[in-house]
């Protein structure tokens, strides 16, 4: 697991970037929503929104890892146990197969990017272990 601040990251220039639509359309869920940006075969991404006082199911996946960029808010991540606190700018990666979670301690709307890689990316890749609305 790596942990990182906006600090600590390298300064680079893109060349000729411009804001791209949307690839999908918005999902609700029990604990906010999330929205795919762009996806390709080995790697999506995704901006995940979490409504305060809420959070996603303890989980793992089998097929791919994530690194996560807080954008917006506060965020308590729990990875195999561990408690992390981060805040808008730093980020934390997740390796495949690590028990893991995301909750919004905050008063705002927490907003991350999510950035999967692996050779399956499709939803039916989670397990959970615990999970605050039901789902299995």
């Amino acid at each position: 697991m790596a942990i990182g601040t906006k600090d600590k990251l390298p300064k680079r220039r893109i060349k000729n970037s411009s804001p791209k639509p949307a690839r999908g359309k918005r999902r609700a869920t029990p604990w906010g929503a999330w929205l795919v940006l762009e996806e390709k075969p080995k790697w999506k991404v995704k901006r995940i929104e979490v409504n305060p006082g809420h959070r996603l199911s303890y989980q793992r996946h089998s097929r791919r890892q994530e690194h996560w960029v807080i954008v917006q808010g506060e965020a308590l991540v729990t990875i195999d146990g561990r408690e992390i606190l981060l805040k808008s700018g730093e980020w934390v990666d997740i390796p495949k197969g690590a028990w893991h979670r995301i909750a919004n301690t905050g008063r705002e709307l927490l907003v991350y990017i999510e950035v999967q890689q692996g050779d399956y990316l499709g939803e039916d890749d989670i397990e959970r272990g615990q999970d605050d609305y039901g789902r299995s």
